[in-house]
C-alpha cells in the first residue's frame, strides 16, 4: 500500500508496549505490582525505545476478573496506589517523551458498581435500563441460549426482582446497556475525566461486544466445534456481538477523542479481517488502530504468514493504518508458541512490518508461559474450565528483571510464580549481552526509529515459499528488504527477474552484518536478516 505523503502522527510513527500491572514492578513489598513501580521502570523503557506505554486496568475493582470489573471507573484500586501516583506517573511518561494509554471496559461493570447496585434494587429504579434485564421464559429457563466467555449461561438469575440480567463474561461482570443514551454519556464522561488529565488515548476493551441483537435471538450452534474448545465456542455468537449499532457508539468515542489534541482509540477486536475493517468506520472515524490479532492464531508457516498480510494490507480503507501484535495477557507468549529461536523471527518481523507494533511486556527477553500448578490457578477462564488448560495466568507471571530474588519483581511472595529459571533469563543478565534477545528487540526499535523505510514506508511483497518470507520497506529511494527464514533448516533465498544487491544492516546472527548480499543467499535455520539495497537495484 502507498504511504500518505502526509504528516504522521505519534501513533503510527510509535512503538507500542502493554504492561499487566500486577506483574510489572512491586514498589511496597505486597506481591503485586503497582504505579510505583511502573514508575521505577520508565528509564528501561526509555532505553529500550518505547514511544506509547499501554496499562491495563488499575480502577477500583473487586478482582473478580482481575480489573476488567470495574467497580468506580474514574478511581485508582489501592493495590496499585492512589491518584497521586497516578498524576506523577503520567507526569514521568510525558517527562521522557513517551506517551500513556489506558484500558477503557466500557462493555460491562462489576457487580458492586453503584450503578448496577441501583439497578437490581428494583425495576422501577431510574438505572434499571443501564443493564441488560429481561423476563424469563415459561418454564424458568434463560431468555435465550447465550453463552458466557467463561463459561456456561451468559444469563444470571436475580431472585429480588425476578429477572435475569446479560453478562458475556462472569457473572460479576453485568453487561451494560448500549441501547441507552445516558449510558452512551455516562461513559463519554469517564472519557473526558482522563483526557482533562492529559491521557493519550484508550484501548478500549472488547469492542465488538458491546451491543446485542435487538431481538435476542438465540445464537446458532457452531458446526467446526470440538471438545477440546471453551465451551463459548459451542455457539456462533452472531446475534450477541459485532451489532451494526456498535459502530455508531465508535464514533461517537472517537468524537469524544477527537475534541482532545492528538488522542487516539485502540479497540480490541477479534473478528475476521473483513468485519474487523470495519471499525475503522467508513470515513476513517471510527478506531484508529482495530487491534490486528493475525499474528496470535494463524500457523507460524511463511507461505500462511505471508499470505495473510497480503490480505490484511489489501483489505485496509483508504487511511487506515495497520498495526501488529506477537502476544498479550488474554494469550499463549510467542516463544511459547513458535519457540525461543523463531522468537526471534517474530521479534523482526514484528518491528519490520508496516504499520503500530505493540509488545507485551517480557516478550523482550523472551519470556515463556510459565506452567501455574491447579492450586494456584487465579484466573477465572482456567478455573471455571479446568480440564481445558485455558488459564491465562501463564502468560501473566512477573516480570524478570534480575538475579535476585523473586526476580526484582518483589521483596515478597509474587501472586503468580516465576520459574525456575529467572536467574538466567532476566533483564540484567541481557542487557549487556549483544547476542540476546533483549538486544535484539532494542536494535530493531532503535533501527525503525532511524529509517523512515521501517517507521512509515510501503510494505511491498516479494518472496515466500515454504521456509522464507520476504518483504522490501520502501520510503522514497530507501529500500530495506527483510528475509526471514521460519524454520529450523537451511534455506536459500533467490528471486527471479529481481536484481537485488545491498549490505547486511541487522541479523539475528550479528556476525553477518556489514556483509554484501546479491540475487541468491542462504540462511541458517532461524535466521533473519534486513538488508539496505543499493540504489538501482
Amino acid at each position: 500500500m502507498k504511504e500518505e505523503q502526509t504528516k504522521h502522527l505519534w501513533w503510527q510513527e510509535g512503538v507500542f508496549y502493554q504492561i499487566y500491572p500486577r506483574s510489572y514492578q512491586d514498589s511496597n513489598s505486597d506481591g503485586v505490582g503497582d504505579l510505583r513501580g511502573i514508575i521505577k521502570r520508565l528509564d528501561y523503557l526509555k532505553w529500550l525505545g518505547i514511544n506509547a506505554v499501554w496499562i491495563s486496568p488499575i480502577y477500583p475493582s473487586p478482582m473478580a476478573d482481575y480489573g476488567y470489573d470495574i467497580a468506580d471507573y474514574t478511581g485508582i484500586h489501592p493495590l496499585f496506589g492512589n491518584m497521586d501516583d497516578f498524576d506523577e506517573l503520567l507526569k514521568e511518561v510525558h517527562a521522557r517523551g513517551m506517551k500513556l494509554i489506558l484500558d477503557l471496559v466500557p462493555n460491562h461493570t462489576s457487580d458492586q458498581h453503584p450503578w448496577f447496585l441501583e439497578s437490581k434494587s428494583s425495576k422501577d429504579n431510574p438505572k434499571r435500563d443501564w443493564y441488560i434485564w429481561k423476563d424469563a421464559k415459561p418454564d424458568g429457563s434463560p431468555p435465550n441460549n447465550w453463552l458466557s466467555v467463561f463459561g456456561g449461561s451468559g444469563w444470571e438469575w436475580d431472585e429480588t426482582t425476578q429477572q435475569y440480567y446479560f453478562h458475556a463474561f462472569l457473572k460479576e461482570q453485568p453487561d451494560l446497556n448500549w441501547r441507552n443514551p445516558e449510558v452512551h454519556e455516562a461513559m463519554y464522561d469517564v472519557m473526558r475525566y482522563w483526557l482533562d488529565k492529559g491521557v493519550d488515548g484508550f484501548r478500549v476493551d472488547v469492542m465488538w461486544h458491546m451491543v446485542q441483537d435487538e431481538q435476542f435471538r438465540d445464537n446458532p450452534p457452531n458446526p467446526n466445534y470440538e471438545p477440546h474448545m471453551a465451551t463459548y465456542e459451542q455457539l456462533m455468537p452472531v446475534f450477541s456481538t459485532d451489532q451494526p449499532e456498535v459502530h455508531d457508539i465508535v464514533r461517537e468515542m472517537r468524537r469524544v477523542l477527537d475534541s482532545y489534541d492528538e488522542r487516539m482509540m485502540i479497540g480490541e477486536i477479534y473478528l475476521p479481517i473483513h468485519k474487523l475493517m470495519t471499525y475503522y468506520g467508513s470515513e476513517n472515524d471510527g478506531a484508529h488502530l482495530p487491534f490486528n490479532f493475525l499474528l496470535l492464531s494463524i500457523p507460524w508457516n511463511s507461505e500462511h504468514i505471508a499470505s495473510e498480510i497480503a490480505i490484511y494490507e489489501g483489505a485496509l480503507p483508504d487511511g487506515g493504518w495497520p498495526n501488529w501484535v506477537l502476544s498479550n495477557h488474554d494469550q499463549p507468549r510467542i516463544t511459547s508458541r513458535v519457540g525461543e529461536a523463531q522468537a526471534r523471527i517474530a521479534a523482526i518481523l514484528l518491528l519490520t512490518l508496516r504499520g503500530t507494533p505493540t509488545i507485551y511486556y517480557g516478550d523482550e527477553i523472551g519470556m515463556r508461559d510459565v506452567p501455574i500448578p491447579p492450586d494456584e490457578v487465579q484466573d477465572p477462564q482456567g478455573l471455571n474450565m479446568p480440564d481445558l488448560n485455558l488459564s491465562r495466568d501463564p502468560a501473566r507471571t512477573p516480570m524478570q528483571w534480575e538475579d535476585a530474588t523473586n526476580a526484582g519483581f518483589s521483596d515478597a511472595k509474587p501472586w503468580l510464580r516465576l520459574p525456575e529459571y529467572y536467574r538466567r533469563k532476566n533483564v540484567k543478565v541481557q542487557q549487556n549481552d549483544p547476542y540476546s534477545m533483549l538486544t535484539l528487540y532494542r536494535r530493531l526499535i532503535q533501527l525503525r526509529h532511524e529509517e523512515k523505510a521501517l517507521n512509515v514506508g510501503d510494505y511491498v511483497p516479494v518472496y515466500s515459499d515454504k521456509q522464507v518470507l520476504a518483504f522490501i520497506r520502501q520510503y522514497h529511494e530507501q529500500r530495506l528488504l527483510v528475509v526471514l527464514n521460519l524454520t529450523h533448516r537451511p534455506s536459500y533465498f533467490r528471486v527471479k527477474n529481481m536484481t537485488l544487491k545491498g549490505t547486511v544492516i541487522l541479523a539475528t546472527a550479528p556476525e553477518r552484518e556489514g556483509n554484501t548480499v546479491e540475487d541468491y543467499f542462504s540462511l541458517g535455520g532461524d535466521e533473519g536478516i534486513i538488508v539496505r539495497l543499493e540504489e538501482g537495484t
